[in-house]
């Protein structure tokens, strides 16, 4: 088993739902140590950023908008496969299409009200990390 660090955020409508401490509280119960967390209302840039793979694509723009829209949070996870267990406790993209006891089964509402954000591969976790705790480095 491989100690990972991974990126995850709870979208604006799992923050405006109440729903951070049950969020959160399922990868503290799986075993993973919190080792970074925000709340705050991301910028416009900084969902660019985070984003960048779907850029030109037609929904952009709107995730875009949405993300920096209201108050996310946005955290650090670390522990044995954080990055593949936090993608299978967030359950697939489309909340329609996810499995009951995922966080997207569970909440989701639609593709883009999915409620989390989870890094899809060590690549994406470091880059997200930076985008989102720029002084928090791996070791």
């Amino acid at each position: 088993m491989k100690e990972e660090r991974t990126f995850l955020m709870i979208k604006p409508e799992g923050v405006e739902r109440g729903l951070i401490g049950e969020i959160i509280g399922r990868f503290e119960r799986r075993g993973f140590k919190i080792i970074a967390l925000r709340l705050s209302k991301i910028s416009k840039e900084q969902a660019e950023k985070q984003y960048e793979e779907h850029r030109g694509k037609d929904f952009f723009d709107g995730l875009v908008s949405y993300m920096s829209s209201a108050p996310t949070v946005s955290m650090v996870i670390e522990g044995e496969n954080a990055i593949a267990a936090a993608r299978e406790m967030a359950g697939v993209t489309n909340p329609k299409q996810a499995k009951p006891g995922t966080i997207r089964g569970d909440y989701g509402l639609d593709v883009q009200r999915n409620i989390i954000h989870a890094s899809d591969s060590e690549e994406s976790a470091k880059r997200e990390i930076a985008i989102h705790f720029e002084n928090l480095r791996f070791n």
